[in-house]
């Protein structure tokens, strides 16, 4: 089976949403919502992961920091093999 993969930014932020009062909850509602949008188009929650990422510090200067990315994964169709279309296709007659 072959898969493709999206990776999205995680959320640094939290959500309002009624009956969610702290700042845990509410940074877990976000993240929530974030997997379920995207399981919603058929993409599989895989892992998060901290990646780090050089950024521009001053005028000469770089830096790095650390980026929590979301991995994600849906199957994808693959082409049927060349063999497979000639052993069921039917007999020249």
């Amino acid at each position: 089976m072959t898969f493709e993969y999206k990776v999205v930014p995680a959320p640094t932020r939290g959500r309002k949403a009624r009956g969610v009062k702290t700042p845990a909850d509410r940074f877990a509602r976000a993240l929530e919502d974030a997997i379920n949008d995207l399981a919603a188009d058929g993409w599989e929650y895989l892992r998060t992961d901290t990646l780090p990422a050089e950024q521009r510090q001053g005028l000469t200067g770089r830096t790095t920091v650390y980026q929590n990315m979301l991995v994600f994964r849906r199957a994808v169709e693959t082409e049927a093999k060349v063999e497979d279309i000639v052993a069921t296709a039917p007999a020249p007659a």
